[in-house]
């Protein structure tokens, strides 16, 4: 029997460049497909995909599972947070003191309008314990940085401080050993191929 696996698979690069994306629905770009298709290719035997609804994950997700015949499930909580004002800004456009006390601070500090980190938290650990609780033998999540980064902390005991101290580059892939209850989950691998 395989052993029951969970893989995070980040979005790949969406066309606009560089932003704040929470809830801005921009689609991958052409490097983007290539990225998410390199990322998977090979890379898992999934029975399931589950996908946050935003294109830059959705749309890869869709292909993928129709393509291999694998059942999809979309799932709202796995959204990205939302950044409220700066949606849709590039840093260099985001005043560089409140840039700075998000980057020092990304638990602390929220942009305005944004969604609190301890909502965006709760929202994403609502939604890793359906995840464990209903897991399969392979499920693929495609979703976005910010959720990989909670689901991460949360699996290796990480103080939300230090979220912005691991790396999720476009097309990420992390690979998750699951154990039988309570729920246990351990880190196998990280990276991009």
């Amino acid at each position: 029997m395989t052993e029951p696996r969970l893989d995070l698979l980040r979005h790949g690069e969406p066309e606009g460049g560089t932003r704040f994306r929470g809830t801005l629905d921009d689609p991958l770009s052409p490097l983007g497909w290539e990225q998410m298709r390199r990322a998977t290719a090979g890379a898992g035997d999934w029975t399931r995909v589950i996908s946050s609804p935003s294109r830059r994950c959705l749309a890869f997700a869709r292909e993928l599972a129709e393509t291999h015949a694998i059942a999809l499930a979309e799932c709202a909580a796995l959204r990205e947070r939302d950044f409220g004002d700066w949606e849709g800004l590039a840093p260099d456009q985001i005043p560089s003191q409140a840039l700075q006390a998000f980057w020092d601070d990304p638990v602390g500090y929220a942009p305005p309008g944004a969604e609190p980190f301890p909502d965006f938290r709760a929202r994403v650990l609502g939604a890793w314990g359906d995840l464990l609780r209903a897991s399969e033998a392979q499920t693929l999540v495609v979703t976005h940085g910010g959720v990989i980064r909670v689901l991460l902390a949360e699996v290796l005991r990480m103080a939300d401080e230090a979220l912005l101290s691991l790396e999720v580059p476009h097309a990420c892939l992390s690979r998750l050993r699951l154990y039988p209850p309570p729920g246990r989950a351990s880190l196998v691998f990280h990276g991009t191929l």
